[in-house]
């Protein structure tokens, strides 16, 4: 939409836009939509303000970044053939050609500028380039906050307060004539250190030593300190001009001399272009595809094993929240992972609501009835859930280990976890992967300096304490965390990722199931009481093998050991040395070795022997010698035990306690209830209420949805249209009567219609305090009872419930 005049303001500038350029603004500054603007002035206005501005420049990329910093410190307004030159230099760069550099800058400015004016923070035409003024504050050089350019004060600024005195002498001392006034001898300076010619004719008079001090200012910061009696060099650059006091004991050297010392360049290095995303390696993608397949049945599995340890009740949650260090290293060792993996393993399972608090008042982890139904899915429905929701999680795993604002340890499963960028972080690096070809893994710092261009003020964020560049730490969790998961496999994406990403979960699923090796039905046993599991088990046949042997190593094949606390264990479940017999043989290629029958009937035999009751507890045998012998035994000094009866005793200690003291004294001894019977003790299946999966912390606010852009942009515009026009009394027309009243069913569908056409309608409302009035409404949005509409009467933008509407009718034309 063109303008027959240039715009003065933004708010005329975002006036001239059409609806489609309106709402790319607010899709690409969505904070400027809560709430919706009444129209362009407020609009305007908001996107101006320190914290909208901020928000924007984040999302810059370094290039677009760059052209900002050079409208800065540009005169303002500027024209583009300025700005163009602040970017590739006057062409007198010592001699040196910069024509491809200095082409590139050419064709991708337009493209800097046009997102600039878009977000909103340029505006005009081209021959009047206009920063808005919050953000050339921000970017703007002083001695607070130096510009990103490098780049001191004008001439003019550094001047201002300096006596006429003063400002004669310097003129001198460049060789300029006096001027009657400070203003004159400002701009006599300017001009001077503007003009090639006599700039290098001033400095060709310069000691080595001045040119030297200039070197070291020229890239700034282009502040430097001063004794009272500076050195010859620093006093002859003082004297004309080229170092200007700040204070009493520091200079700066003034941004017209060092811009004619860059040669006009306001960067030393402008980046026009992204720079590329190197390959370190070429792999054939169907091995790639196989290695992250493993990997993700891997993942899966150790989850699932995760969960199992801690399924008759998991470990105690911390006092602040989290887990404790001691229980993270007892995970860790129980998966056989260091503890930052046994940290991001942890926090997998929570993001995906496998794993929560019990709710409990002496509160600990349990897994979720969540995961009771995971436990049922195919392998590779498991793992697009866990993918999923590593995917859109803003806890950071990486983080656990350091410390928060406060120096505090941050815990495992802690409430200081959530980083709001790790999900746009995660997914633009598995794009970047994606776009390479398949099989290629990238440099890791060719990514991370992919993203620092892409977002280069994001990257330093100090959230919580961090001063270090938090979303490269973020990118480079994520490479790593990717291989854990099987993203990627060998360093680069996976087939069924990119599906993941593209296509979605079924997508995914489909291409992983052939990847993913069959379950076995059975297992190699060994005369050394050992079992070999050649691949994965099924369910059934793996939860019996873990209770009744140990897990010896994993890996290609997992070896089981059988033991007697493991048998022992097995028998505790309630299974009986018969069972475990027709067990074994059922599920085992090779013969059972006679070393496992005779360790199942032995154990078998003295198992239940003893039984244990509470008195606080007690013990009961029939054989009498057995207990003689417990007495006797100097190891049952610690379990206080005093006999009742030729074949019991009674101890001082609660029967857990005593059962596993007796135990490690290499008896046998079963539980009873009350009743003499013997306690079956089942592998504890101990769940939390049913939790849904934490909700990730949001990243500022979400982006708009289409209908909800359309309808903000009429509002908008409607809001605008009445601000520019004579309000009249609205009601009745004493041509058409009274309102009639409409029913429900009317209603809605003459607001739908007119939110749809834009047009405005007359309606009759009664508020929560019963008063009845009439109004002439835009309506712009209808949703969940309501209608948000632009109300002609009140000129604002206003919410009203359907069921308060009396009476709609459409308006006549003399009404409109």
């Amino acid at each position: 939409m063109g303008m027959t005049t240039p715009p003065r303001t933004l708010a005329e500038a975002l006036r001239a836009r059409d609806d489609e350029s309106l709402a790319g603004l607010l899709r690409a500054r969505p904070d400027l939509l809560s709430p919706v603007p009444g129209d362009i002035t407020q609009l305007a206005t908001r996107a101006g303000t320190r914290a909208s501005v901020v928000r924007a420049l984040e999302h810059l990329d370094r290039f677009a970044l760059q052209t900002a910093e050079a409208l800065a410190v540009a005169p303002d307004p500027a024209p583009y053939d300025i700005l163009l030159g602040l970017l590739t230099g006057d062409g007198q760069d010592d001699g040196r050609h910069r024509g491809d550099a200095d082409a590139a800058i050419v064709a991708a400015l337009p493209g800097a500028l046009g997102t600039l004016r878009e977000q909103a923070l340029v505006w005009g035409e081209d021959d009047r380039l206009r920063l808005v003024r919050t953000a050339r504050e921000l970017l703007s050089p002083s001695p607070q906050h130096p510009s990103p350019t490098g780049l001191g004060p004008t001439v003019a600024e550094a001047t201002a307060g300096m006596s006429p005195g003063r400002l004669q002498e310097i003129l001198q001392a460049a060789g300029l004539p006096a001027t009657h006034d400070p203003v004159s001898a400002v701009s006599a300076l300017s001009a001077l250190f503007t003009d090639r010619a006599r700039m290098g004719e001033l400095l060709d008079t310069a000691p080595v030593e001045a040119l030297a001090v200039l070197d070291r200012l020229v890239w700034g910061p282009p502040y430097g300190e001063v004794t009272p009696n500076p050195t010859p060099p620093v006093k002859w650059l003082r004297d004309r001009g080229l170092l200007l006091p700040v204070s009493t004991r520091t200079v700066v050297l003034p941004r017209e001399a060092a811009l004619h010392l860059r040669a006009g360049r306001a960067h030393r290095v402008p980046e026009p272009q992204p720079p590329a995303v190197v390959a370190v390696a070429e792999r054939d993608p169907q091995a790639v595809d196989s290695a992250a397949a493993g990997q993700a049945f891997l993942a899966v599995s150790t989850v699932e094993e995760l969960l199992k340890s801690w399924n008759g009740g998991g470990p105690a949650i911390l006092r602040a929240g989290g887990l404790s260090v001691r229980e993270l290293k007892k995970t860790a060792a129980t998966l056989d992972v260091s503890e930052p993996v046994a940290a991001f393993w942890i926090e997998l399972a929570y993001a995906a609501g496998l794993l929560a608090s019990d709710g409990e008042a002496d509160e600990r982890y349990a897994p979720t009835p969540a995961y009771d139904d995971w436990t049922e899915l195919p392998a590779q429905d498991r793992w697009v859930e866990l993918a999923s929701a590593w995917l859109a999680a803003t806890r950071t795993a990486g983080l656990v280990g350091g410390q928060d604002a406060k120096g505090r340890a941050l815990s495992t499963l802690g409430p200081e976890l959530d980083r709001s960028a790790a999900p746009e972080v995660r997914h633009r690096v598995l794009a970047l992967l994606a776009a390479l070809p398949p099989g290629t893994a990238p440099d890791p710092e060719s990514v991370l300096a992919r993203l620092r261009w892409e977002r280069p003020l994001r990257g330093a964020s100090t959230s919580a304490g961090e001063t270090t560049d938090l979303r490269s730490r973020i990118a480079l969790w994520t490479l790593n965390e990717s291989e854990l998961l099987g993203i990627t496999g060998r360093g680069a994406l996976a087939s069924q990722t990119r599906a993941l990403l593209s296509g979605g979960p079924a997508e995914a699923a489909a291409l992983l199931a052939p990847l993913i090796p069959e379950p076995l039905d059975h297992v190699l046993l060994q005369a050394d009481l050992t079992a070999v599991a050649p691949g994965p088990l099924e369910r059934p046949l793996a939860d019996m093998l873990g209770v009744l042997a140990d897990i010896e190593s994993k890996g290609g094949a997992t070896v089981y050991r059988f033991t007697p606390g493991s048998v022992r264990r097995a028998l505790d479940a309630g299974q009986s040395a018969a069972d475990l017999h027709a067990f074994l043989a059922a599920h085992s290629r090779t013969p059972v070795p006679q070393p496992l029958s005779y360790l199942i009937d032995d154990v078998a035999r003295r198992h239940g022997h003893l039984r244990i009751g509470a008195a606080s507890s007690y013990v009961r045998c029939d054989d009498e010698a057995v207990l003689n012998e417990i007495l006797a035994d100097k190891r049952s000094a610690t379990l206080r035990l005093r006999r009742l009866a030729p074949t019991a005793l009674a101890a001082q200690i609660d029967p857990a306690s005593l059962l596993d003291g007796l135990r490690e004294m290499g008896y046998a001894p079963a539980a009873e209830s009350a009743d003499g019977d013997v306690l079956i003790t089942r592998a504890g299946a101990v769940r939390t209420p049913p939790r849904s999966a934490p909700v990730p912390v949001p990243e500022g606010p979400p982006v708009p949805d289409p209908t909800l852009l359309g309808a903000a942009v009429r509002a908008i515009r409607a809001g605008d249209t009445a601000a520019t026009v004579v309000h009249k009394e609205t009601g009745p027309s004493t041509t058409t009567g009274a309102l009639p009243r409409t029913t429900s069913a009317e209603t809605l569908v003459t607001v739908q219609a007119a939110a749809m056409t834009g047009s405005a309608i007359w309606i009759g409302y009664v508020n929560a305090e019963g008063a009845a009035s009439q109004r002439v409404i835009a309506p712009v949005r209808v949703e969940g009872g309501y209608v948000t509409a632009y109300d002609h009467t009140a000129d604002e933008v206003r919410t009203y419930p359907l069921h308060r509407i009396t009476g709609v009718a459409e308006l006549a034309d003399d009404q409109t």
